[in-house]
């Protein structure tokens, strides 16, 4: 018997009713925090499963809107980078069976797509603006730092890796400011570049690449209790956000 008003059927009623069929948005929300490069992900009700945030595009609205909504309705944050980075629509993406178990949801009374074919946007976030918020479906939303993600539903794991690389082979040409505060130091980007590439870079050849860029403005303040001479403050100028 179908319990209607189980959120998981109210859910699927919704988009049965309003949004495209067989097509999603999944989002990898990039945040930068304590020298390490975090991904927001979320816990399912009940359960000890977490997904990356996604939702289904809706009749009326544009995909770089449904993507637009999706991360906003996750992050608070209504001035967003998003760049879509892959279609992923294998034939067979993930195990249907198991992973319908691992969230417990009620599909045995209700007749879940087959498959779906899922368009991959990463959002790049200043961590210290989000305000991270579950859904209907989620008791918890949170960071992960992006080497300790645990094994997630769906084929959420192959997603990241697959938008972490997008971002890499990218870096030169995304406006990786988003990731950052107004103001920071040399050092504190260069760990930022470190943190993405995932290796270290020398600090004077960094140097010379990034000032030699023109892509920053230096300031008269310095950044004050650092065990060191206290580096300037740096911010990226108008025409490079």
């Amino acid at each position: 018997m179908i319990d209607y008003n189980h959120p998981a059927v109210r859910y699927y009623q919704e988009v049965s009713e309003q949004c495209i069929h067989y097509l999603s948005i999944d989002g990898v929300i990039f945040g930068f925090h304590e020298n390490q490069l975090k991904v927001l992900l979320l816990r399912w009700k009940n359960t000890t499963e977490w997904s990356l945030p996604g939702g289904f595009i809706r009749k009326a609205e544009s995909v770089d809107v449904a993507a637009q909504r999706v991360v906003q309705e996750r992050t608070g944050l209504d001035k967003l980078y998003l760049q879509q980075f892959h279609v992923f629509g294998e034939a067979n993406r993930y195990d249907q069976a198991d992973t319908w178990a691992r969230t417990k949801l009620p599909i045995q009374t209700v007749k879940w797509s087959e498959r779906t074919i899922s368009i991959g946007y990463y959002a790049l976030v200043e961590h210290s603006k989000v305000v991270p918020t579950p859904d209907f479906m989620t008791d918890e939303c949170c960071w992960w730092p992006i080497d300790n993600v645990p094994s997630l539903l769906f084929d959420h794991n192959n997603i990241i890796n697959v938008a972490l690389g997008s971002l890499r082979k990218q870096i030169e040409d995304q406006p990786i400011n988003h990731l950052l505060p107004e103001t920071f130091t040399i050092p504190e980007l260069q760990r930022l570049y470190e943190t993405i590439l995932g290796y270290p870079l020398d600090a004077r050849n960094f140097y010379k690449k990034i000032v030699g860029s023109g892509a920053l403005e230096r300031l008269s303040e310095r950044r004050a209790g650092t065990p060191h001479k206290a580096p300037y403050l740096y911010r990226f100028k108008a025409k490079h956000l």
